[in-house]
């Protein structure tokens, strides 16, 4: 390999997370209503492995070459049958690092006038929908828990031949966790941080 070639890699090359674990999108859907803008959640089906019967945003894991967008519209046409070309994309929000070493990208979009009544649900995923109004979630901000994470470094760990004491003071990290509570089902974890982001995005424009 010579400079050249070292340097056209480079200037082409778009950041990511290194050494990531996958990618996964979600859509962030919003709904006008009379009584004004909705976010619209589902409650995942009892039949799944991970996280059964919990509230989340359509979306699920990026197949190769796929952009979030396109891969939060294709999961929410699998998941609610609603065709990918009547949601209105607004664009990507801010991502998120999970603690499995994968990167979430929720992208904000709206959805067709009363879709809620007429959607076709995955059963295998998804086991019903609601809303909430965007003015309730304004009015009922989360309760924050924050929990303090502590590396485990096992015994193999080789502090000689990286010239450090076996008692080394390990840095150890936090997580926050929002929980919204008054709501038809809980709504915490990862879908209420992004929530709780959209929100205050919406305050301050």
């Amino acid at each position: 390999m010579d400079i050249h070639t070292l340097k056209s890699y480079y200037s082409h090359h778009t950041p990511t997370l290194q050494d990531a674990s996958g990618a996964y999108a979600v859509l962030v859907p919003l709904l006008e209503k009379e009584d004004g803008l909705h976010l619209l959640y589902e409650v995942r089906a009892s039949s799944l492995h991970h996280h059964r019967s919990e509230v989340c945003f359509p979306g699920g894991h990026m197949e190769p070459g796929e952009t979030p967008a396109q891969c939060a519209l294709r999961e929410t046409s699998e998941e609610l049958g609603i065709p990918p070309h009547r949601i209105q994309l607004f664009g990507p929000a801010d991502f998120l690092y999970l603690r499995s070493e994968a990167l979430m990208y929720p992208v904000v979009g709206l959805l067709p006038p009363r879709c809620e009544e007429n959607l076709t649900l995955n059963p295998p995923e998804v086991s019903t929908v609601f809303t909430v109004p965007v003015a309730w979630l304004l009015e009922n901000p989360p309760q924050l828990f924050r929990y303090p994470l502590r590396p485990e470094v096992g015994t193999d760990f080789p502090y000689d031949a990286v010239h450090t004491p076996a008692d080394y003071a390990w840095a150890p990290g936090s997580m926050e966790v929002p929980v919204y509570r008054g709501l038809p089902y809980p709504l915490w974890g990862l879908t209420a941080r992004i929530t709780r982001k959209f929100i205050e995005v919406y305050q301050s424009l």
